[in-house]
């Protein structure tokens, strides 16, 4: 990683903000990363971001939608 890189952490917290909302707590993030591995295994790896990106698009909690992801 370059001297100047953001964690990842930093860099999300900048761009919630650049987008008017407050970043994921840690257990979000967990949560997010758990939905991305079951689609990322249950499918192609490009699913994984997709994934995450429904979950916002519906309006759902990550917690329901990895429940979801788990049930394909």
């Amino acid at each position: 990683m370059p001297d100047d890189a953001r964690s990842a952490a930093d860099w999300t917290a900048a761009f919630a903000a650049r987008l008017g909302l407050e970043p994921p707590t840690p257990d979000v993030v967990d949560t997010l990363l758990d939905l991305a591995g079951v689609a990322a295994h249950a499918s192609e790896r490009t699913a994984a971001p997709i994934a995450c990106w429904l979950v916002g698009q519906a309006s759902v909690s990550p917690a329901a939608a990895l429940d979801l992801a788990r049930e394909i």
